[in-house]
């Protein structure tokens, strides 16, 4: 039996996925939800606004696994606001909080439940590349600034392109965090196989549903031209490759972590300059690790020289 934990299955492409293993009788899927389930699926309450409930989702997922290791992990819930004014109940910008923070505290938490060779899919985008991200790329994976953004005296908030922004620099958080994990001593010692995954532009995920209207109205109008046209992604196939990617179906190439359908076509590229760049990797591991409440001795501990 291959047990998995899951973000994100009850819409878009995560429901896909779902439903795909779902279908496959040695497959038993855990879900962190808040909407409604696929059929058949393990589901418990997870608001990811609120850290507390990250850990109470994680203790009961332990409890009820008992001695059974956690063969994949995905984490691949997502939020998308059209401003960066929003905030949790922990006061963290919420973008941040829901892509990035919640999970990473999630991983840290069940780390340990991992099976020898489990596999830990984290999504992202290619949103986090700003030669890809001529609209709002990131600059920066600063913890503290993407968890507290202060707009400068004088400077104006601009609606769609602030909350882009939040959410392309959560992206770049995700798939910095994947990058961490893969250098880990912990992923070493369980051989785990380490997966960021881009879905790529796919449409009827229900992600742009906080978009403004026009855009929203525009987007549902041209959908029938578009998607044929620019050959962009399906939810149908985006969430197969989910699933495929998660049951490991397909593994990582030697050496790489990043992978990416783009216009329907499967590659496993290089990622942004930025999401190389490991001091900021590190800086945002151990700035992650306080901000939930983890000691920074212990991700010393579970990180490798890189």
């Amino acid at each position: 039996m291959t047990t998995v934990v899951m973000t994100g299955a009850t819409s878009g492409i995560g429901r896909v996925a779902a439903e795909h293993m779902l279908r496959m009788p040695d497959v038993q899927l855990w879900l962190g939800a808040r909407g409604v389930p696929p059929p058949g699926a393990h589901a418990l309450p997870l608001d990811l606004a609120r850290l507390a409930s990250v850990r109470a989702f994680a203790q009961t997922v332990s409890e009820r696994l008992g001695e059974t290791p956690i063969d994949a992990l995905v984490l691949n819930a997502a939020t998308q606001f059209p401003n960066d004014t929003e905030r949790t109940e922990d006061g963290f910008e919420t973008t941040f909080a829901v892509n990035h923070l919640a999970h990473y505290l999630l991983l840290r938490l069940l780390l340990p439940r991992l099976a020898e060779a489990a596999t830990v899919l984290i999504t992202t985008s290619d949103t986090h590349d700003p030669a890809l991200n001529p609209i709002a790329p990131p600059d920066h994976a600063d913890a503290e600034r993407l968890a507290h953004p202060v707009r400068e005296a004088g400077v104006r908030s601009r609606p769609f392109r602030d909350g882009f922004r939040a959410y392309s620099a959560s992206k770049l958080c995700n798939l910095l965090t994947a990058r961490a994990l893969g250098l880990s001593k912990a992923a070493e010692a369980k051989r785990l196989s380490v997966i960021a995954y881009n879905p790529g532009f796919t449409l009827g995920t229900g992600l742009q549903r906080r978009a403004p209207l026009g855009i929203r109205l525009l987007t549902r109008t041209l959908r029938p031209i578009v998607v044929p046209l620019f050959r962009i992604n399906k939810p149908a196939q985006a969430g197969q490759m989910l699933a495929d990617l998660a049951l490991g179906r397909i593994a990582p190439p030697p050496g790489r972590l990043y992978a990416s359908l783009v216009k329907r076509r499967f590659t496993w590229p290089r990622t942004s300059d930025l999401a190389q760049r490991d001091e900021i990797m590190s800086r945002l591991w151990s700035d992650s690790a306080r901000m939930v409440g983890l000691t920074a001795p212990a991700n010393d501990e579970e990180r490798q020289s890189t």
